[in-house]
């Protein structure tokens, strides 16, 4: 078996993986060894954290690292674990959706986050026909290399401050249904928790993967029984590790004699 033949093969299972019977629940590292340790506690599969990743390379989330950087640390993270690992792309990072497809397959990721806002231009979000668009090219493009990448499809719209809940969730629900046309695997909600709306967007026919961190207002059993089939943590675990790192830091400060 080829390794093209391999990771289509692994792209299979991390598939399977969202059917259940239970919640895919998948920690986000930032770097290799963190993945490791992800990997090591029994996590059957491993998402990256583009927040994390950048700050661990010395830049700002959004976008803000050079692609060629953030794809060298997803490379690290699936060289060092054995389990599917699904990459946050952001929007892109400005690739065609035929490079991002060959980018991914060729350092060996089973799938991607895609979101829709425009990190280069407005900072809005990009049209719904256009983000749908881009999204069937990239699952056109990885088949036709013979890998089935799954493509979880960022919805912003309940990260903007403006609108209405009800509206956020009209436009969510909306974008949700094109994405799902076009392709999509799976939607991904960011900033949504409130069980209700997650409700309908699981109704609406949606495979919905949501965020929760530790002690947040949504927990992992209210996220499946709320219907979602997908649990992450964005950047909330790097967070908890740089705050605890800070207070390492402070407490060897604390202790050189003066």
């Amino acid at each position: 078996m080829t390794s093209r033949e391999q990771l289509a093969t692994k792209a299979q299972v991390f598939h399977s993986l969202h059917a259940g019977p239970g919640i895919l629940v998948m920690a986000n590292a930032w770097d290799a060894a963190s993945a490791q340790r992800f990997e090591a506690a029994g996590f059957s599969a491993v998402a990256t954290t583009s927040g994390g990743v950048a700050r661990a390379l010395g830049y700002a989330d959004h976008e803000a690292a050079p692609v060629e950087e953030m794809l060298a640390a997803a490379a690290r993270i699936v060289r060092a674990v054995s389990v599917p690992v699904t990459v946050d792309f952001e929007a892109g990072y400005g690739l065609p959706p035929s490079e991002i497809a060959r980018r991914l397959i060729e350092i060996g990721a089973v799938g991607l986050n895609l979101e829709d806002t425009d990190h280069h231009g407005t900072s809005g979000l990009i049209p719904v026909e256009v983000q749908a668009e881009r999204l069937a090219a990239v699952k056109r493009e990885a088949r036709a290399m013979g890998v089935d990448l799954f493509l979880n499809a960022r919805v912003d719209v309940f990260l903007r401050r403006e609108g209405s809940e009800e509206s956020k969730l009209a436009e969510g629900l909306q974008r949700a249904r094109r994405y799902r046309e076009a392709g999509a695997d799976c939607i991904y909600p960011i900033g949504l928790s409130d069980p209700t709306a997650i409700r309908a967007l699981v109704a609406a026919g949606q495979v919905v993967n949501v965020t929760v961190r530790r002690g947040g207002p949504l927990s992992v059993a209210g996220a499946a029984q709320a219907g979602a089939r997908r649990v992450t943590y964005a950047t909330s675990i790097f967070r908890e590790v740089m705050a605890a790192l800070d207070q390492i830091a402070t407490d060897i400060r604390a202790s050189i004699p003066t």
